[in-house]
């Protein structure tokens, strides 16, 4: 690490930290339904408080224009005091005279959850005003929130304006493993990456390029690629003004050392239902009216095959619309192959997250990024702004 992290500050008892924490988990019908998050925080938050500190945390809940009930982080409060089994107070705001009266409620060891930061339009803007509101409320910043590290708001990167800013744990932790697997990765590298858009993605397998052994390419992105090919997509999803951008990274990998691997075959409906009938198909065919949802035995054999071969795996994105139970037989095979891999396996966060939580094989990975955007521009190669923040070593 050449950013500062927790381990390095000393003598905090009594100290005010205001720590960023990701607690934008999924709520439905007013209850958590996933507290992934809430978890990988607990490490951070045991140390600082067990030091004597005094915690003040802050985090985003959605995409609130306006303070909304449904996005209030107070049940999240309750879930962490759970979780913790300690208490952990409440503020109705995030800035203003109620935050301020519930920081100095606090005694040393204590923990008070702000409400949601993104109440205030001024956090994504990274306002200086409210930057430094923020700041106000303590002595020291912790970073945790990696899964918001790519955003340049005032909670992730205005408040480092202000106050000595530090990693937390897992901060730390998600860097680690993210660069480690660039830089120094046990070979074969394997990265498999899905999902529905080549434009989202186009940057990440440039990057990958020449850094891994092998590249697969999957999810709804391949038609794209199908397309740049010559072979007929049907109603397919495919990107018209990325065809010119595939053909291009095509011709580049041709000429390169990681051998890139597209699917050989793939399973296509007529109507986008979890009860349509399903035809197995080689990838160059498609009729007109046809759609492809799911990589189909052929191309899931190719990647178990490349998956004991490996020693490092980087996932990120479905190989199919796995969301539909019929449509999800592609992503949990390739995700069960890598449960059973000896290799380092890496997800990237989002929906390949989401696809191993739901095939029950969570435990089974190396290491579950919590951060799907933050850890693709991470694997791009580009600087995380929430990171850039943090003090030097």
């Amino acid at each position: 690490m050449k950013k500062c992290t927790i381990d390095d500050l000393t003598d905090i008892s009594g100290k005010k930290i205001l720590v960023r924490v990701d607690f934008n988990v999924p709520m439905q019908d007013g209850q958590i339904s996933d507290d992934t998050r809430i978890k990988a925080a607990l490490p951070t938050l045991r140390y600082l408080s067990g030091k004597g500190a005094k915690l003040i945390l802050t985090s985003h809940l959605g995409q609130p224009k306006v303070p909304t009930p449904s996005l209030s982080l107070k049940p999240v409060s309750q879930r962490l005091s759970q979780l913790l089994n300690v208490p952990v107070s409440f503020s109705d705001d995030c800035v203003g005279e109620s935050s301020k009266q519930a920081v100095a409620k606090l005694n040393n060891g204590d923990i008070v959850m702000l409400e949601n930061v993104r109440f205030y339009s001024e956090e994504t803007k990274n306002d200086s005003q409210f930057s430094a509101q923020l700041a106000s409320l303590a002595d020291i910043y912790v970073n945790d929130a990696f899964g918001a590290a790519h955003r340049a708001h005032a909670s992730t990167v205005g408040v480092a304006r202000y106050l000595p800013a530090y990693a937390g744990f897992l901060m730390k932790k998600e860097l680690e493993f993210l660069d480690h697997s660039i830089q120094h990765p046990k070979r074969p590298f394997l990265a498999i990456i899905g999902g529905s858009k080549v434009s989202s993605k186009l940057a990440v397998l440039k990057h990958l390029l020449g850094k891994v052994d092998t590249l697969v390419i999957g999810g709804a992105m391949a038609y794209t690629f199908f397309k740049a090919k010559g072979y007929p997509v049907g109603k397919s999803l495919w990107e018209a003004d990325q065809v010119e951008e595939a053909k291009a990274f095509l011709q580049e990998a041709s000429n390169n050392s990681t051998r890139v691997i597209l699917p050989v075959d793939h399973v296509v409906v007529e109507t986008f239902s979890n009860e349509a009938s399903q035809r197995v198909l080689p990838v160059d065919q498609i009729a007109e009216l046809e759609i492809g949802v799911d990589v189909g035995p052929q191309t899931v054999a190719l990647i178990q095959d490349e998956v004991k071969k490996a020693q490092t795996i980087f996932w990120n994105g479905p190989l199919g619309v796995f969301e539909m139970p019929a449509f999800a037989k592609g992503s949990f095979s390739v995700a069960r192959a890598l449960a059973d891999s000896s290799a380092i396996t890496i997800i990237g966060g989002g929906d390949s997250a989401s696809a191993i939580a739901q095939a029950g094989l969570s435990d089974k990975m190396t290491h579950i990024s919590t951060g799907g955007g933050a850890s693709l521009e991470f694997m791009e190669g580009r600087i995380l702004p929430g990171v850039a923040a943090l003090k030097d070593r």
